[in-house]
């Protein structure tokens, strides 16, 4: 919005700064962070008084988060989505196409989740929306997304430190609704301990920024030997206030968490960050920057498989990181680890961008 404004009036003075998307960048961080945190104290009381006993504790979960977590709130992932919001309008180019996906596979993903948390809220139960039910919308908002995204892109699927791209045709549009979904559920099944889906999600937020900005950049794409896509950098501004927003709401989700963001917030994370990659074209490398969420899903995968096939369980509890609760390990530091391994994940995601 300040872009076409400042755009109209042909950027006199100091308002050449809007050209830049570093600047625009930069100013979308500090403005989500500033509108969560202030937005945060009284979003909280206000969830805490509409839910009473806050989000469903899970029985079968690690007995110490039966006493630790019961009471707390959750649907703090709309603290996220307003800021995010708010602050990618202000700072985008309003006229950019791949902003207006990612922003609508986002705030599509979170009005599942949110109806997802309302009901296990409503009923006092653990249960919400049907898994079947939830992912169909997911894929439909996923699709018509990436649709939308593949008519003014291409349809390639690009590997790591190769310039050969797979070109999949009207295929592309159900592998890219596919990432998109089963990311923003990764990401989803990771939120289960204070701060450890968050900070993964900002590392590989600002990775992909990095990417967005170099894919964008002909002349950085050209001396990368990556794929050019031409407005993919003002992502860049839409990553930006994701990760000011997921900071602000850390601030408040730090252990002990004062909210919980829910599925409200997982999934709507979890689709940003996969429709980013779509619009990139670096859906592999998301699989590797997201390594973490990745893990986390193949432990479920792995645990539920090997119990309905030979009756025993791999993982003392599933996803991983209750595994390594049930082992022993505090939760301050399980989380600390995992954010650790993500870092390394996302230093493994940069190497990929090939050099000429």
């Amino acid at each position: 919005m300040l872009y076409i404004l400042a755009e109209a009036l042909d950027f006199p003075g100091i308002l050449n700064l809007f050209r830049y998307i570093t600047f625009r960048s930069g100013a979308a961080v500090i403005t989500a962070l500033a509108i969560g945190l202030i937005i945060g104290p009284r979003m909280i009381d206000w969830l805490r008084l509409k839910q009473g006993k806050g989000q469903p504790i899970r029985e079968d979960g690690p007995a110490s988060h039966l006493l630790t977590k019961r009471g707390t709130p959750t649907m703090g992932g709309l603290m996220i989505l307003i800021s995010l919001t708010i602050s990618t309008l202000l700072w985008m180019n309003l006229e950019n196409p791949y902003v207006w996906a990612c922003l609508f596979v986002t705030l599509g993903f979170g009005a599942i989740g949110f109806s997802d948390d309302y009901s296990k809220v409503s009923k006092g139960s653990h249960k919400g929306v049907s898994g079947r039910t939830r992912l169909l919308l997911e894929f439909i908002i996923a699709g018509i997304a990436c649709w939308a995204i593949t008519d003014v892109t291409d349809t390639r699927l690009f590997f790591p430190f190769t310039n050969f791209g797979l070109n999949l045709g009207p295929f592309y549009i159900l592998f890219a609704a596919f990432i998109v979904t089963g990311f923003g559920n990764a990401v989803n099944l990771t939120d289960g301990l204070d701060g450890l889906a968050t900070m993964p999600v900002i590392i590989a937020a600002l990775t992909f920024a990095l990417i967005a900005y170099l894919v964008g950049n002909i002349r950085f794409s050209d001396y990368l030997g990556i794929v050019f896509v031409n407005g993919a950098g003002d992502l860049t501004v839409f990553l930006g206030a994701l990760i000011g927003a997921c900071l602000a709401f850390l601030w408040y989700n730090a252990p002990p968490a004062a909210v919980f963001m829910g599925d409200t917030g997982s999934l709507a994370l979890g689709g940003a960050l996969g429709s980013v990659a779509v619009v990139t074209n670096h859906e592999i490398v998301l699989i590797l920057v997201g390594g973490l969420f990745v893990l986390e899903t193949v432990s479920v995968i792995v645990q539920v498989a090997s119990f309905k096939l030979t009756g025993k369980r791999v993982f003392k509890m599933a996803p991983i990181h209750h595994h390594f609760e049930q082992l022993g390990w505090p939760e301050s530091t399980v989380v600390i680890r995992f954010w650790i391994v993500s870092i390394v994940l996302a230093l493994a995601g940069l190497a990929t961008l090939k050099l000429r």
